[in-house]
C-alpha cells in the first residue's frame, strides 16, 4: 500500500470514527525516572526510546503525500524521510536525513516544543495523538552518541558533511554568542565553505544550553557532543571572548571577517519592582540556574559557589524556566518549593510536559497568586507577602488579565525566592554599538527573514532580536543569517 493510499484509507477510518483503528496508533510512552527517585538527583527524566520503541512509534507515522508536519518545523526537516528510513531500520541515513536541516539533533528532540510544531500538524493529531517526531528525533541521534563521534584535530578548517571531506576556505564571519542560533549559523556557514568564529564569553560555549537548562532536561554531556559535532564541520569556537569589550565589532571587521552574526540572547532578568526585591536570597532565574548549572552548586562544598539551597523556595513565573529552577530547587534539597502565577494553569506558557513533571516531583502550585511585598530579617528574606488574583478581560498576550483581589493577602514563609518572569536583550555588546538601530524594548532590530540589522555587514538573530523563544526558533533564525550572509559576501548586497 503507497504513503498516498495509507493516508487516505486512515482519513475514511478517521471518518467513520472506528475505534479499533484508533487503538492501533497508541502513541508509544517515553520511559521515565520515578518521580519518587528523581526529584533527589540531577540525572535525565526521560529515558529515551528502545529501538523497538522507535520502530513501534514510527510504524505509526503513515507517509502523508504532503505532510504538514514538515511545514511545522522552523528549520524544515524532512520530517517523512527520516521517519521512513527509521522504519526501514536505517538509523544512521536517519540522522544524516535530519542533520541535513539540523545540527542538534540530540537537544532539538528534548528541549523543543514539538507539540506547538511539527507534532501539531500531524494528521494523527486531528482525533487521537500525534506521531512523537521529537522522541524518534533523540532517539537517532542518541543512537549515534552512544558510539564515540570522531574528533578531528582543533582547529582545522575540514569540513565533513555526509562523508565528503573539502577545505573551508572561503571568507572568514564571526559569530559572536554560542546559544543555539549562533551554533546553528556557524555550522551552516561552514556547511557552505565558511571559516565560520563562534565568540563565546563564557569558559564554556551553549549559551542558555549550558547555564539555563538543568541537566535533568538537557545533560551538559549531550551539548558538549553536539557542539563537537559543529566543531567537526570546521567551525572555530573561541571562549572567554566578551566582545564589546575584549574586542569591538570594529576589530573583528579590521581583522579580516567579511560579515558578522550577532546572537548574544536574552540574558537580562526581569524583576517585579516590589519593595525587598534586593535582600538575599533573591535571585532572578538567569542567576540560580547558572550557579546550579556552570557553578555546581549542587555538589557545595566541593564547588565552591555560594549557596542557593533553601528549606523553602518560592520561584515567581509559569514559563519553562520557572519550572526548571523549581524543580532544580527541589533536587537540591528544598522541603517546600511553591510555583508562584498570577494566572491559572491553562495560561501557563510553560509544555504541558514540564507541568506535568513539577506536580509529579510535589511542586506546590500556588496560581492566580502574585507577590507584592518580600520581607526579611537581618538583610536576608524570611517571606513574601502575595494577593489573591482573578482573571479578566484578555490582554494583548490573548490570555485574560488577572486583576488582583481586594483583601486576599497572605504571607508564605521562604528562605529563597527565584524570579523567573522574563529576561530582556542582553546589553553587554549593543551597549557599544551606538550606531545599531534597536528596537523600543531595546533588542536588535533586524529583518525576520535575513537578519540583516542597521550596519553593513552585520546579522542578527535569535533572542536578542525576537525576545526570549525557544530553541528551534533561534535555530531557525540563525539558519536564515547564515543564508543571508551568503548571498551579502558573494554579491556584496544587503
Amino acid at each position: 500500500m503507497t504513503g498516498i493510499d495509507r493516508e487516505k484509507e486512515f482519513k475514511k477510518e478517521y471518518k467513520k470514527g472506528n475505534e479499533s483503528k484508533k487503538e492501533k496508533i497508541s502513541r508509544v510512552a517515553m520511559p521515565e525516572q520515578d518521580p519518587a527517585v528523581r526529584n533527589k538527583n540531577f540525572s535525565e527524566v526521560t529515558l529515551g526510546y528502545s529501538e523497538e520503541d522507535a520502530l513501534r512509534e514510527a510504524s505509526r507515522c503513515i507517509q502523508c503525500k504532503n505532510p504538514g508536519c514538515i511545514k511545522g518545523c522552523p528549520v524544515e526537516i524532512d520530517i517523512k524521510g527520516f521517519i521512513s528510513l527509521i522504519q526501514e531500520k536505517k538509523f544512521d541515513e536517519a540522522l544524516e536525513k535530519i542533520r541535513e536541516r539540523n545540527g542538534l539533533p540530540a537537544i532539538c528532540g528534548r528541549v523543543c516544543p514539538q507539540e506547538d510544531q511539527c507534532e501539531k500538524e500531524c494528521i494523527l493529531g486531528v482525533k487521537g495523538e500525534p506521531v512523537a517526531i521529537g522522541r524518534l528525533e533523540r532517539y537517532v541521534a542518541d543512537r549515534e552518541m552512544s558510539r564515540e563521534m570522531n574528533h578531528i584535530t582543533e582547529g582545522t578548517e575540514k569540513c565533513n558533511m555526509s562523508g565528503v571531506t573539502r577545505e573551508c576556505t572561503k571568507e572568514k564571519v564571526a559569530v559572536i554568542g554560542s546559544g543555539p542560533a549562533g551554533l546553528t549559523c556557524g555550522a551552516e556557514l561552514a556547511k557552505m565553505g565558511y571559516r565560520a568564529t563562534i565568540f563565546e564569553a563564557l569558559h564554556k560555549p551553549g549559551g542558555v544550553l549550558v547555564y539555563g537548562i538543568p541537566e535533568f532536561r538537557l545533560p551538559k554531556e549531550i551539548v558538549r557532543k553536539e557542539i563537537d559535532y559543529v566543531k567537526n564541520l570546521g567551525v572555530k569556537v573561541e571562549v572567554n571572548m566578551v566582545i564589546g569589550k575584549a574586542l569591538t565589532i570594529g576589530d573583528l571587521f579590521d581583522s579580516g571577517f567579511k560579515a558578522v552574526f550577532i546572537s548574544t540572547g536574552a540574558g537580562l532578568p526581569y524583576f517585579m519592582g516590589i519593595p525587598g526585591e534586593n535582600l538575599n536570597g533573591v535571585y532572578s532565574a538567569n542567576e540560580y540556574l547558572t550557579r546550579a548549572n556552570l557553578m555546581k552548586a549542587y555538589c557545595f562544598p566541593e564547588y565552591d559557589t555560594p549557596i542557593i539551597k533553601g528549606r523553602r523556595v518560592a520561584v515567581v513565573g509559569g514559563g519553562n524556566v520557572a519550572l526548571d529552577s523549581a524543580r532544580t530547587a527541589k533536587r537540591l534539597g528544598a522541603e517546600n518549593v511553591y510555583l508562584i502565577y498570577r494566572r491559572s494553569e491553562k495560561e501557563m506558557p510553560a509544555r504541558d510536559e514540564e507541568i506535568e513533571h513539577a506536580r509529579e516531583e510535589e511542586i506546590e502550585f500556588k496560581l492566580l497568586t502574585n507577590p507584592v511585598k518580600i520581607s526579611g530579617k537581618n538583610g536576608r528574606i524570611n517571606k513574601v507577602k502575595c494577593i489573591k488574583m482573578e482573571l479578566g478581560e484578555p490582554d494583548l498576550s490573548g490570555r485574560r488579565r488577572p486583576v488582583p483581589v481586594e483583601g486576599s493577602e497572605f504571607d508564605i514563609e521562604v528562605d529563597v525566592l527565584v524570579m523567573a518572569i522574563g529576561q530582556g536583550p542582553n546589553p553587554l555588546l549593543i551597549s557599544t554599538i551606538p550606531e545599531l538601530e534597536l528596537t523600543e524594548k531595546g533588542n536588535i532590530k533586524a529583518s525576520p527573514v535575513t537578519g540583516k540589522t542597521s550596519m553593513k555587514g552585520v546579522f542578527a538573530g535569535g533572542d536578542i532580536v525576537s525576545g526570549a523563544a525557544t530553541v528551534i526558533l533561534a535555530m531557525g533564525a540563525g539558519k536564515d543569517a547564515a543564508r543571508a550572509i551568503d548571498d551579502y559576501i558573494r554579491t556584496g548586497i544587503l
